[in-house]
């Protein structure tokens, strides 16, 4: 399974958001590096949460669109990070 094909089309703007964040809160020293991506997990959760209610489809109740929403921020959260580690690690010199 694809993991573009859990995330719905619409959410897709919220990994370079987060990613944006997530190097925002690793500049600002807010709290240690090692938290950053708990953080952007909640902060996508929020954020995925606040956009389906407000934008609800018909067929979901308040409740559904929060969970679901919810559901999309944290795999958003975790595309950003994942996307973090790849530039890191093609930024590596290979040791000899």
């Amino acid at each position: 399974m694809d993991m573009m094909e859990l995330i719905r089309p619409e959410m897709l703007t919220l990994i370079p958001v987060l990613y944006l964040m997530g190097m925002a809160l690793k500049r600002a020293e807010v709290f240690a590096n090692k938290y950053i991506p708990l953080g952007l997990g909640l902060l996508g959760a929020l954020l995925g949460a606040a956009w389906l209610l407000v934008f609800r489809d018909a067929e979901y109740n308040a409740m559904q669109s929060l969970l679901m929403g919810a559901v999309q921020g944290i795999l958003c959260a975790g595309c950003s990070v994942y996307a973090n580690q790849i530039y890191k690690q093609l930024g590596k010199k290979e040791e000899e």
